[in-house]
């Protein structure tokens, strides 16, 4: 009797000992899972910022593939078109377009660009002078107060001069802006010729069960960035065209280079107006003091009637963003992406508010909220649950409602 307890007990002690290895055998796998999947996120992660220029590209043809979309969309059901004449009509308008435009206006725009990079700098230094000149007119207590606007006048030149070089250099490039245009052009026609396999194979990242809810996120996405698209072409065309017109009455050198600026700088919000008021102010002060300050006040007031009577208009096709978030989003997009970046910034932070809208906010946040309300009823309730479940359940649905 004494041996078979101890046997016992030493078969007990091994299998004791054999599941605290299998389980100390289970946690260094589940570890060493955990560590090789850390490191593969970073090395997906290393990949992505090495072809992050990529990226961006095909985003800018996703984002132009969805406006033409709209347009095709549109003739479809306005005039019962196919989708493939409808997309012929739309891309062969649109390459029309810009050729045409690449043929009257590019060749006048380039030159009066590269007088404008000539023109600038001697602008500024102007207001230098202008400056040095009002030291010498001002009383002693003001001098402070002159030092300051001849520091701003300073980082004004030194960073209105690597804008303008930064922004030459991106047409002086060709070849470069050739290929990624060429690159974009053709992932659009590809994107837009047959959409269908390519959300399908976004779709399969999700599981089965959030793919149809993804596929509503994606028609929300694609109509507020087709609706962005349009109200931001009309107010770069119609700040452009009031641009030139102001420019022109001034008489203002180089309009048509000065409004055609101001118009692309448009994309740009927040930073765009201000950036586009420099270079006509600089060659204003060239002429005379008053005109500069006439080309400032114009420029206000085209952005007041942009703001008061143009984004009334098509805001109801735009997606309402923060001023904050917009501005924080044109930098950080700046500073780690360029100059493409900070034109693909706005389109960007309204994909990426439409996904934290839809998936962080309403499919957790707001059923996580929900199932607190549910626990706490419980919590109250755990007494009736037991006696009236009938009735303690139609008291959480009138509650909840």
């Amino acid at each position: 009797m004494f041996i078979d307890k101890a046997i016992f007990s030493q078969t007990t002690v091994s299998q004791s000992t054999t599941k605290f290895k299998l389980l100390e055998l289970e946690t260094k796998i589940v570890r060493l899972g955990t560590l090789i999947g850390f490191l593969a996120i970073i090395i997906a992660l290393y990949i992505l910022w090495q072809i992050k220029q990529v990226l961006l590209l095909a985003f800018a043809a996703v984002v132009f593939a969805t406006t033409i979309n709209q347009l095709v969309q549109l003739l479809q059901s306005k005039f019962a078109l196919e989708r493939k004449t409808a997309l012929a009509i739309a891309v062969t308008g649109i390459l029309t377009f810009i050729i045409g435009f690449i043929a009257l206006v590019i060749p006048p725009f380039i030159e009066q660009f590269q007088q404008l990079v000539e023109l600038v700098p001697q602008g500024l230094e102007q207001l230098s002078s202008l400056n040095n000149s009002l030291r010498n007119l001002l009383p002693q207590y003001l001098l402070q107060e002159v030092r300051g606007l001849e520091s701003l006048t300073q980082n004004l030149q030194s960073f209105a001069e690597q804008f303008v070089s930064s922004f030459f250099g991106l047409f002086s490039s060709t070849l470069g802006i050739f290929l990624n245009s060429l690159l974009v052009i053709v992932v659009t026609i590809m994107l837009l010729s047959n959409p269908t396999p390519y959300k399908q194979m976004f779709l399969l990242m999700f599981p089965a069960f959030y793919r149809r809810r993804v596929q509503i996120i994606l028609k929300k996405c694609e109509k507020n960035l087709g609706g962005w698209a349009i109200a931001i072409l009309f107010s770069m065309t119609v700040i452009a065209v009031l641009s030139g017109i102001g420019l022109l009455f001034l008489g203002v050198k180089l309009p048509l280079a000065n409004s055609l600026l101001a118009g692309i700088l448009t994309f740009i919000p927040n930073l765009g107006p201000l950036l586009s008021v420099i270079p006509p102010a600089a060659m204003a002060l060239l002429d005379a003091p008053w005109k500069a300050l006439a080309v400032v006040i114009l420029y206000i007031v085209i952005q007041q009637v942009e703001t008061t009577i143009l984004t009334p208009i098509v805001m109801q096709r735009q997606v309402s963003l923060l001023p904050a978030v917009t501005l924080l989003a044109q930098v950080v997009f700046a500073v780690f992406f360029g100059l493409l970046g900070l034109f693909l910034a706005l389109p960007f932070t309204i994909v990426a508010k439409v996904w934290l809208k839809e998936v962080l906010v309403k499919d957790v946040l707001d059923r996580w909220q929900i199932d607190n309300d549910f626990n706490r009823f419980n919590g109250r309730n755990l007494g009736s649950k037991q006696q009236k479940p009938k009735q303690q359940s139609n008291s959480l649905i009138v509650e909840k409602n």
